[in-house]
């Protein structure tokens, strides 16, 4: 992990030179400074994770909830954020897809590999697992009920169906919002005897092992990391489009594979490793909590915000609502019931992480093929 940070700080500035300078009016320049800038992302991610890590650590169990809530997929946000000023819906809705897809089948499935080679058999908290099922299945059905209401309200020629869909889209968030605060109170505060039951001494041996940073160098550092990252994503979202077409492919499948797995670069990496030491108690917890907090919680924050661009005038297009394509609807709801059926047991093994990765590799393939829809009325 440390010379793939060293290399994404080395593309920072080589993805600005190619972008203004060597590479200006030239046909390979945007593919060529959107994947620097993918490689950009990384280590700053890297930092921020490591900077809310430290964090956690100094202001306990319940904020250290709350702050990762708010910082642990700022990557995710800041990318959101800027490709909603762009009128970019479609990529911004792919990638919130493809961070759900990619943490409970990419991460969990190479997690599962990588530490089941090494050790036959691995449990993790079952009792954690089956909260964290229960939150997908909202977010599954957040992610169905509104796509079912967009066509039975097509047949039924609905006249006001932008604005009802708007309704739907901002009610919906407000639930996933409150539903994931409560989440967060049940498992760090009046459940955390079942979640987190050696919370305590877990965090002294851990203190015992490494120097922890200060809250005001922790807090620098995700200031350093959210300015990074707000700079170079807005390059990386600029060239998406045109690296796109150049390359044939649509904006579907850029959000759901590429631009996710570079946002979620840090728990990839994290995961492997937890695995590897047999820790998949906590390898689970991540791939878990991260796609709970882009469904339950960066899901809602971006719809907000793109109602707020369009309010003032900073977001060309419509608002951005919860009225996700078939095929990502459903590639959710499968890789939801399979992540359910295999963890019901709270063991894993290598052959179910193969599982999880084989179902990850043919929903890429289905998102590289499949037709870029027409925008919604």
């Amino acid at each position: 992990m440390r010379y793939l940070n060293l290399l994404g700080l080395l593309a920072i500035p080589a993805a600005f030179a190619i972008h203004l300078w060597l590479g200006k009016g030239q046909s390979w320049e945007p593919i060529a400074t959107f994947f620097l800038a993918c490689v950009g992302v990384i280590p700053l991610a890297a930092l921020m994770g490591e900077a809310t890590e430290h964090l956690s650590e100094r202001t306990g169990p319940t904020w250290g909830g709350l702050i990762n809530a708010t910082f642990g997929n700022a990557a995710e946000l800041i990318l959101g954020l800027v490709a909603l000023t762009r009128g970019l819906n479609d990529i911004v809705k792919a990638s919130l897809t493809g961070s759900i897809l990619g943490n409970i089948l990419l991460v969990a499935g190479g997690a599962m590999v990588f530490g089941g080679l090494k050790h036959p058999r691995q449990t993790f908290n079952k009792s954690s697992a089956e909260t964290n099922s229960g939150l997908l299945a909202l977010a599954v059905a957040a992610m169905l009920i509104p796509a079912i209401f967009h066509f039975s309200a097509v047949e039924l020629h609905d006249q006001d169906i932008s604005s009802h869909q708007h309704a739907l889209s901002i009610g919906a968030c407000v639930i996933l919002l409150v539903i994931y605060v409560l989440g967060l109170l049940f498992t760090l505060k009046t459940h955390a005897h079942i979640f987190c039951p050696d919370r305590t001494a877990n965090a002294g041996a851990e203190g015992n092992g490494h120097h922890s940073w200060s809250v005001s160098r922790s807090i620098g550092m995700l200031l350093i990391a959210s300015a990074g990252i707000a700079v170079i994503a807005e390059l990386l979202v600029g060239s998406a489009e045109q690296m796109a077409h150049r390359l044939g492919w649509n904006n579907i499948f850029v959000g759901v594979i590429v631009i996710a797995i570079v946002g979620n670069a840090a728990e990839h990496s994290t995961a492997l490793l937890l695995a590897r030491r047999n820790d998949m108690d906590t390898a689970m917890t991540i791939t878990y909590q991260s796609s709970l907090q882009i469904a339950l919680f960066a899901t809602p924050v971006l719809v907000f915000a793109s109602a707020l661009f369009v309010a003032l005038g900073w977001q060309h297009g419509p608002a951005l609502d919860l009225i996700f394509s078939p095929m990502e609807v459903v590639a959710v709801f499968m890789a939801v019931g399979v992540v359910i059926v295999l963890g019901r047991d709270g063991e894993t093994n290598w052959f179910e992480g193969a599982v999880l990765l084989g179902l990850y590799a043919i929903l890429a393939i289905a998102f590289f093929y499949i037709p870029t829809p027409a925008p919604h009325r």
